[in-house]
């Protein structure tokens, strides 16, 4: 594997980090840590817009954002994985949008992740013996500070499965500038409003650092399985065909 470490700079600033590129099984990958290569960039101001254009001028083309949750339903418990379908976002102040060309375009998101990555990432974390949720939704919330019970019990009955603190803008970014987007979710603890002895709480903290770093060994086994299908996971570029057919559609044009 040939190895290089890319400082790079985009009209939207530095990314969060460098860029780790390497060849492997004949295809190209880039690595980059989203809090910043010791973690301390908080969620709310995390560099989304230049990590994304950065990966892009890198020349990649399908992403996959690994994230850490908190379980919003007792059947989705600490130790699970999750391949969110779709999000419900709740942060505020974060710049959301590239303006392509200076263009006003609405992007449907309906579907806001990649099918082709979903399938393939919950069948192998399932062929890995773990058990994953392959579909749901995710609450984005402002952070850094984590939710009230309130809080927690309202985003329950709003439909959302795991609360995160990343997946937006991310996402959405990611479709605007036409990248096949696909995430897995470590669940790692219940929300506070799920009554449970495993939750963001001081006297359970030991328990959720056992079943984070249990959890972080088994995402690095996931992600070097899906470098090895590198070439499958390549095999889709339905973002790229969406975002295409959007701005034909602006323009008056016959997608």
């Amino acid at each position: 594997m040939i190895v290089e470490i890319v400082e790079t700079e985009t009209p939207y600033g530095k990314p969060s980090a460098p860029i780790i590129v390497g060849e492997l099984c004949g295809g190209h990958i880039a690595f980059l840590p989203r809090h910043g290569s010791k973690h301390t960039i908080p969620p709310h101001k995390v560099p989304y817009k230049a990590n994304l254009a950065a990966l892009k001028s890198l020349g990649v083309r399908h992403v996959i954002g690994t994230c850490v949750a908190g379980s919003l339903r007792k059947e989705i418990y600490p130790g699970a994985f999750m391949v969110p379908d779709q999000f419900i976002n709740l942060t505020w102040g974060r710049d959301d949008t590239f303006e392509i060309d200076q263009e006003l375009v609405h992007l449907p998101m309906a579907r806001p992740y990649c099918e082709h990555i979903r399938k393939i990432v919950a069948r192998e974390l399932k062929m890995m013996n773990m058990v994953c949720h392959d579909k749901g939704t995710a609450v984005v919330i402002q952070g850094p500070r984590f939710s009230t019970i309130a809080e927690s019990k309202m985003f329950a009955l709003w439909g959302g499965d795991v609360v995160n603190m990343t997946q937006y803008p991310e996402c959405y970014f990611a479709r605007e500038l036409g990248l096949c987007y696909g995430a897995v979710a470590s669940v790692t603890d219940y929300d506070v409003g799920v009554l449970s002895t495993v939750s963001m709480q001081p006297e359970s903290m030991d328990k959720v650092l056992t079943i984070f770093h249990r959890n972080t060994a088994m995402t690095v086994l996931l992600i070097g399985k899906l470098v090895e299908l590198v070439s499958e996971i390549i095999g889709c570029n339905c973002a790229a065909h969406r975002i295409a057919e959007y701005y034909k559609l602006a323009k008056g044009e016959n997608p």
